[in-house]
């Protein structure tokens, strides 16, 4: 399989993410698809960058799946960045290859796809998103395949679906954050997205938590920057032990999201369940496209 991980972070968001866990976002999502699907081609693109190589959409065409990466980029925004962001999604859909996108990857589907994205002001998902429960619609969706009635996941985020796009399907929501979960189809394209970061260690969240530790005190999330540090450190404690049984009661988590295999679910049902039929599909109508040039992608 090929797959195309587009980073929305800028630059200097992604310096900083590889000196807090030594990966960038992009790198994240290569890393994990690399166990869930031993041997696949992975490529990665900035759309976002001013001097970026961005493939066209007949390149898009020639992969399987294309992952669009969490990032601070604020699609509401009239900036350059944001606009290259949602021209390449808008090829995504055109190219009719199966996409994933968690995060900001999915306020980038939305506005693509022309829902609209807002900041929440003071409120917060950080760390965790807690109790998330599917849609009437979400509980039979193969993106949703195998999860609890209500589970927790990582989170880290300001922004938030405001409107979906017209003809996308509510599949999750929370007390915090009605689109958690959907579905979003544009011409030949479908798009499966998640608010929350099912790519994310337990490591990489206690990293966000320092990363954004000024930020969480001004929303009052905190009395501190030390008291997100303690938040923190318990955090890396259980990534580091996960059978620890009282830093999972004192982060009120269970496995859903501590066990790797139930955190990644909705990563792994879009292989098994949208990417490999549709890459079959293709082969059938003997449709699959020429494999993309590496000198326009970021190695």
């Amino acid at each position: 399989m090929r797959f195309l991980v587009a980073e929305s972070e800028s630059p200097a968001a992604r310096e900083r993410r590889r000196a807090s866990v030594g990966r960038s976002s992009g790198e994240t999502f290569r890393d994990l698809l690399l166990s869930l699907a031993p041997g696949a081609a992975i490529d990665r693109a900035t759309p976002a960058d001013a001097d970026g190589d961005v493939p066209d959409q007949a390149t898009i065409a020639g992969y399987d799946a294309v992952f669009l990466t969490g990032s601070p980029l604020h699609v509401y925004d009239d900036t350059p960045e944001a606009a290259r962001e949602i021209a390449f999604m808008r090829a995504v859909f055109a190219s009719g290859t199966p996409s994933f996108g968690s995060c900001a990857g999915l306020q980038v589907a939305v506005a693509a796809a022309g829902g609209t994205v807002r900041a929440m002001g003071d409120r917060r998902e950080a760390g965790f998103a807690r109790r998330i429960t599917a849609t009437a619609a979400g509980r039979d969706h193969p993106l949703l395949a195998g999860r609890a009635a209500a589970w927790d996941a990582p989170a880290v985020h300001s922004d938030e679906v405001a409107t979906l796009p017209e003809g996308a399907t509510l599949l999750a929501s929370n007390g915090t954050t009605k689109v958690q979960a959907a579905e979003i189809r544009v011409g030949p394209g479908v798009f499966w997205g998640v608010q929350y970061h099912p790519e994310l260690s337990l490591s990489e969240v206690a990293a966000a938590l320092r990363r954004q530790a000024p930020d969480l005190v001004e929303c009052g999330l905190a009395r501190s920057e030390a008291e997100v540090g303690i938040q923190a450190a318990l955090v890396d404690a259980l990534a580091q032990d996960p059978e620890r049984r009282d830093l999972a009661w004192r982060l009120g988590l269970d496995a859903e999201l501590i066990d790797r295999t139930k955190r990644t679910t909705e990563l792994r049902n879009f292989l098994d369940h949208l990417v490999a039929p549709t890459r079959a599909a293709r082969g059938r109508r003997g449709s699959d496209q020429p494999a993309a040039s590496e000198s326009a992608l970021t190695p």
